[in-house]
């Protein structure tokens, strides 16, 4: 089984959002540099803009293209999923989604993504793993990191880490509650506005 990541961009103060769920500048990094994010299918790929027009300084995109090619499927939350209406069926990463929620999918929407709606944290997780098989596991940071990773579900901890303090917002690990100890940082790489950081988590 590949790895659960609990990963997002985050605030050197810990939000990934405001209260209004505005990232502000958070996501800009992906946006500034020269170096165009490839697609895992290359002959669709426009090398002159990218996936999704990203755009990052080389040294984060040697350590993003990497990282998201392999991811199988990313987990989130509900409400990320109605924000961005669900990337319209085409994640950033990986083949599949698993949307923690007690609503099921928006009928009609979609129907050829594959894309599952579970009610519980623990068998989203588990239904994503068992779709990933040795890939990567992706649970967006938030209220659904946060009681994945409290539960005892995650393996590890990735943060782009960018230097705006927000003050208040929406929490990296959302209501958590307790301490959660960490590992000393494996991956610790500076980037152009962003400083990239994985944990793994202690057992």
């Amino acid at each position: 089984m590949g790895a659960v990541i609990m990963h997002n961009v985050v605030s050197v103060d810990g939000f990934i959002a405001d209260e209004h769920d505005d990232v502000g500048s958070l996501h800009d990094w992906y946006f500034g540099g020269d170096t165009p994010l490839a697609s895992a299918d290359e002959s669709a790929y426009d090398h002159s803009e990218g996936v999704g027009g990203f755009r990052l300084s080389a040294v984060s995109a040697a350590y993003v293209q990497p990282m998201w090619a392999s991811i199988g499927v990313i987990v989130m939350g509900r409400h990320f999923f109605d924000l961005t209406n669900g990337w319209e069926g085409n994640p950033p990463a990986g083949d599949h989604v698993v949307v923690v929620s007690h609503r099921p999918k928006p009928e009609g929407w979609h129907p050829e993504a594959s894309y599952h709606f579970v009610s519980g944290v623990a068998p989203a997780i588990a239904k994503a793993k068992e779709l990933a098989g040795d890939r990567i596991v992706s649970v967006a940071a938030g209220e659904v990191g946060g009681q994945a990773l409290a539960a005892g579900l995650v393996d590890e901890v990735a943060m782009d880490v960018v230097p705006i303090v927000f003050g208040s917002g929406k929490r990296y690990f959302g209501s958590i509650e307790g301490q959660h100890r960490l590992e000393d940082p494996h991956v610790v790489i500076q980037g152009d506005r962003v400083l990239h950081l994985r944990f793994k988590v202690s057992r």
